[in-house]
């Protein structure tokens, strides 16, 4: 795959956070493989106070439909559906961040992706454990081109994007502002419409944020190439070696 086509690989902690964030440049890069973390449902029937708002009378309801959901949005846009059976915070799992990184990497590792993007990890919780998990392993896959995605909606709180620029420096992670290459030629009109109608697929995430509540997912999308210090790469190398040792 060339530079100017990049095959995309993109971390999504939840069902849609891939396309509320970066759906317009999936929409110009057909094939890119969406990898969501939280994806299976809790072994015990339950009823959460988000799933309840979405419109779902248990925790199995709402993965089945969300999944169908996912499914309708990525066809959208020509993407790849990945899952990892890791159940997200509402449902009180809390796989550690080794288990999170050890299952992406794995995944990575299997497919063609050159082009790696991760969520910034900005504010919730679920974002958060997959950023650390993604920082775990960017060492090791620094031969890899990175970026951080600003979490539509969340990168709207004042001062979280500020804070994980600063968190990422003491990392030895160097942020910079940069759009990933354009990929397939479609104009950014029509790169709008499909993200427009992706993220419509997501009806009951929708009726749960409530109108007027996610109107900044379809702001312009924003994103830092990620590159790491040489100390930070031998301090990866260090722990992968200890790993499989």
């Amino acid at each position: 795959m060339s530079e100017t086509s990049p095959r995309l690989f993109v971390v999504s902690p939840h069902f849609g956070d891939a396309v509320f964030s970066c759906g317009a440049l999936l929409a110009a890069h057909p094939d890119a493989a969406i990898c969501t973390v939280f994806a299976a449902p809790p072994e015990q029937p339950m009823q959460t106070e988000w799933d309840k708002k979405s419109g779902f009378a248990n925790a199995h309801e709402a993965i089945h439909e969300r999944t169908l959901e996912d499914n309708r949005a990525l066809e959208l846009l020509d993407a790849i559906p990945l899952r990892t059976p890791f159940r997200d915070c509402q449902y009180a799992d809390s796989p550690s961040i080794s288990q999170l990184a050890a299952a992406l990497e794995e995944i990575i590792y299997r497919t063609t992706a050159n082009t790696l993007l991760m969520p910034l990890g900005l504010l919730h919780d679920d974002y958060v454990r997959v950023f650390e998990a993604c920082c775990e392993i960017l060492p090791r896959l620094s031969h890899l081109t990175w970026f951080g995605y600003e979490e539509a909606i969340h990168r709207c709180t004042p001062g979280v994007v500020q804070a994980r620029l600063a968190d990422l420096a003491q990392r030895g992670i160097v942020a910079t502002p940069a759009y990933p290459s354009a990929g397939h030629t479609i104009d950014a009109q029509r790169r709008e419409q499909l993200k427009r109608e992706a993220v419509n697929a997501y009806e009951s995430q929708l009726r749960a944020f409530g109108a007027g509540h996610y109107d900044d997912v379809f702001a312009a999308e924003r994103y830092w190439q990620l590159s790491v210090s040489r100390g930070a790469k031998k301090s990866g190398a260090r722990r992968a070696g200890n790993a499989y040792a």
